[in-house]
């Protein structure tokens, strides 16, 4: 059987289609998990409408295809039987609106405006929205390197990606919090030259529990601080406990990690 990859299907569409040619791959590697079965999936930003017939010969006859673009004259491609929702993706009303009539889906590729707000806001009105193993796909994520999108800035989506890095690890225990979190429904997040897509997984995200087995202990030290740290820790247990030496050991660690920071600094330039 002939393979029919996303780059075939862009060449024989016959509406108009305009991609960066190495995204390709990267569609095959992230979506053909997907082909064949029962999904929707919501493509942000239409244009001319050559990627809508792409995805639905891609994904197939059970795909659910859903297509949203600010520009009313893309209602025209319902006539090829799409659903088309007209709306601005950086206003969350419409998203509320949206979900309300949709429903939960599987695939998010959001190919919108490409502005920082386009799409930290579409990022988090949509994830909450999208099904467990499903994908929020985000790409042309350059644009957050570009003057002409107001980049670079400390607002960037892929400085808001890097903050959602922080934000899926403040789910283990007493560590941080943000009020824009999605750790409850992202586990993973991948990312490609120009592309972020999140995993969404919520029984992935629970907090982890440490676990032991029954296997022998050979009460080996613990040496991350330094063996005569440790030594010391060891030997002199009964006098950390006093709160001055407490705090004692406490600036020394300090000190000791500035000047590990300090070596460390090259490596960030």
């Amino acid at each position: 059987m002939e393979k029919i990859d996303v780059y075939k299907l862009f060449s024989e569409s016959k509406n108009y289609s305009r991609k960066h040619k190495k995204y390709f791959n990267v569609y095959d590697n992230i979506f053909s998990h997907y082909k064949n079965k029962k999904i929707t999936f919501v493509e942000v930003g239409l244009l001319d409408g050559g990627s809508l017939l792409i995805w639905r010969k891609y994904f197939g006859p059970n795909a659910r295809i859903i297509g949203i673009d600010i520009n009313k004259d893309c209602k025209k491609f319902e006539e090829d039987g799409f659903e088309i929702f007209i709306g601005s993706q950086s206003d969350p009303l419409f998203w509320d609106s949206f979900f309300k009539e949709v429903g939960n889906v599987d695939i998010i590729l959001d190919d919108g405006g490409h502005t920082n707000e386009q799409q930290i806001i579409t990022t988090l009105k949509c994830i909450p929205y999208i099904k467990d193993d499903g994908i929020h796909v985000v790409e042309d994520t350059h644009t957050s390197y570009q003057k002409n999108f107001g980049n670079p800035s400390k607002y960037s989506f892929i400085n808001f990606t890097k903050k959602t890095i922080d934000d899926l690890n403040f789910t283990f225990p007493n560590l941080n919090r943000f009020k824009y979190s999605l750790n409850k429904f992202i586990y993973s997040i991948q990312y490609y030259e120009s592309f972020v897509i999140f995993k969404v997984n919520r029984s992935l995200c629970v907090t982890n529990e440490i676990i032991e087995n029954s296997g022998k202990k050979m009460g080996h030290l613990d040496l991350r601080d330094g063996k005569n740290w440790n030594n010391f820790r060891k030997k002199f247990s009964f006098l950390l406990k006093q709160p001055i030496l407490k705090k004692f050991e406490r600036i020394l660690l300090r000190l000791r990690n500035l000047i590990i920071n300090k070596r460390l600094a090259k490596y960030f330039k």
